[in-house]
């Protein structure tokens, strides 16, 4: 997924605006269309004039950004994602990276282990047989990709919150940051109240196996109220922080809540 510019060649500004706002969930574009909302409006809330190119692409990104704020002020935290029955798994379930399979992480099981740090009483190192032993939940979710597709998948771990408090996280922090074994050394920030969530996991099998390689063997984060992105996969560390210390593709521009 490279980074996209917001601004399309040849198309009227003012449009854009408009389907930008489209975009943003239904209680914001109430409160902004209610409020007479109109392109000057918008300028006046970013900061921005559409003058030229550039000034649009700003515009665009802080709207984007705004819109991003906002789902995460209004976000549920107990509110699901949907659930599906098997018959709808998607069959083969794609790999999605930056690169090709090829190139994905092979991580040896018996050298692996899950690094804790950060705000927490427990910093001890885990095993994959330690953490096989959790108790663990399944799910049937839909993954949606920022680049336009879904593909629904079965999904089995512990869920996240159980964990933290097995640990002592300290859950009044403002995230958990992953690191990754990719060899580009992605990272992703998750905010605690989505961390907390029932569905958010820490996923150790697919399909009742083993989790594979073309899926973050040895553990991703699956997060099926967020946008693919913010489910790192090859999970190598996760820290307590109230430190936002970026993310690999949120470094790049893309928002960090992203809500899906």
């Amino acid at each position: 997924m490279a980074k996209r510019s917001f601004l399309i060649p040849g198309v009227d500004k003012r449009l854009l605006i408009k389907d930008a706002i489209k975009t943003m969930p239904d209680f914001t574009r109430r409160r902004f269309i209610a409020g007479g909302a109109s392109l000057g409006a918008l300028t006046l809330l970013t900061g921005c004039d559409v003058v030229d190119s550039s000034s649009a692409d700003t515009l665009l990104t802080q709207v984007s950004k705004f819109n991003d704020a906002v789902q995460a002020f209004i976000f549920n935290p107990d509110a699901l994602a949907p659930t599906f029955p098997e018959s709808a798994i998607t069959k083969p379930f794609p790999f999605n990276a930056y690169y090709d399979l090829d190139d994905a992480p092979d991580v040896a099981a018996a050298d692996w282990k899950l690094e804790v740090r950060g705000l927490v009483d427990n910093k001890k190192s885990w095993t994959l047989d330690e953490l096989y032993k959790l108790p663990q939940v399944s799910q049937i979710t839909r993954h949606i990709c920022v680049e336009g597709w879904s593909a629904i998948g079965s999904w089995t771990g512990t869920p996240l919150r159980d964990f933290l408090k097995l640990i002592g996280a300290d859950t009044r922090a403002k995230y958990v940051w992953f690191q990754c074994a990719d060899k580009e050394g992605y990272n992703s920030p998750l905010d605690m109240r989505s961390a907390l969530h029932p569905q958010t996991q820490m996923t150790f099998k697919y399909a009742n196996e083993i989790l594979p390689r073309a899926y973050g063997f040895p553990m991703k984060i699956r997060v099926p109220t967020k946008l693919g992105f913010k489910n790192p996969k090859y999970v190598v560390s996760m820290e307590v922080t109230n430190d936002y210390k970026g993310g690999y593709w949120e470094d790049q521009g893309y928002n960090s809540f992203s809500g899906s």
